[in-house]
């Protein structure tokens, strides 16, 4: 067993679960394309499928893989697509195991295993529905796991990872959660192990952070974007900002950084 499948299952000691996932269901299946968006279930294993979301803007545009963040699901990004798809980039969002209309229970193994049939699902049918775009990964917060999990393993395929409000090292993600008592017994936890594999990643990545997160502090922002050996870095920190309220407080800069690092036409 690698540190990261050992990282995994010690994170998935329940009082640690019960404290990293806050998930949402939503059980009404409505495949409209009203907000321009519709869904697609992607099967993670035999019998359990993820609910995704796909928002397109034209079979050339850049496509983005998105992992949203704790709390939050698929369809919670109807009002924010058309900021991606009127710049010209495509849009996919995935839930979680648990989260909104997806099947089974969310857990550390669990989002980290199943983002890899996600990202299989995903060029599927991209190539199945003839969209020929670049391909990138983006995480926000909790999100953050798997998209760097796939920029770890499918760099040559991919044109760049886009991190929000990401966090690094397990021993500070387990300080935020009121767990310190269990660093006794091991005081350097692997986790999901987002600072060890950002150090393998040469991918082109985008940090953005705000500066006034005080649920996953900028310097952890800061922290990736130092790691990471990538020629092509780019971030974008935004003042007075918070974990939630990017969008509020730098809605065209953050756009903006998104587009101009996916070449978006």
């Amino acid at each position: 067993m690698d540190i990261f499948a050992k990282g995994l299952d010690w994170y998935d000691q329940p009082e640690i679960r019960e404290r990293l996932f806050f998930p949402r269901k939503m059980f009404l299946f409505d495949n409209t394309k009203d907000s321009g968006g519709f869904y697609q279930a992607i099967e993670v294993e035999d019998g359990l499928s993820i609910t995704c979301r796909f928002y397109p803007a034209h079979h050339e545009a850049p496509n983005i893989l998105y992992f949203h963040g704790n709390g939050e699901i698929a369809s919670d990004y109807d009002d924010l697509s058309p900021e991606y798809t009127e710049r010209g980039m495509n849009l996919f969002i995935t839930d979680y195991r648990g989260y909104g209309m997806s099947q089974g229970v969310p857990s550390c193994r669990a989002m980290i295993y199943d983002a890899h049939p996600l990202f299989q699902g995903w060029k599927d049918f991209l190539r199945e529905q003839k969209y020929t775009g670049g391909l990138y990964i983006m995480g926000r917060s909790l999100g953050s796991a798997p998209a760097i999990e796939l920029a770890f393993h499918y760099g040559k395929e991919l044109k760049g990872l886009i991190v929000e409000s990401g966090f690094s090292a397990a021993k500070r993600q387990i300080r935020r959660i009121g767990m310190s008592h269990i660093l006794r017994d091991d005081p350097n936890p692997v986790g999901f192990g987002n600072d060890h594999k950002i150090r393998e990643i040469n991918l082109p990545i985008l940090i953005i952070h705000g500066e006034a997160d005080d649920i996953i502090p900028a310097e952890e922002g800061r922290e990736l974007y130092k790691l990471s050996p990538a020629e092509r870095k780019e971030r974008l920190f935004i003042p007075f900002a918070g974990h939630n309220d990017l969008l509020y407080m730098a809605l065209d800069d953050y756009m903006t950084a998104i587009k101009t690092f996916t070449r978006a036409t």
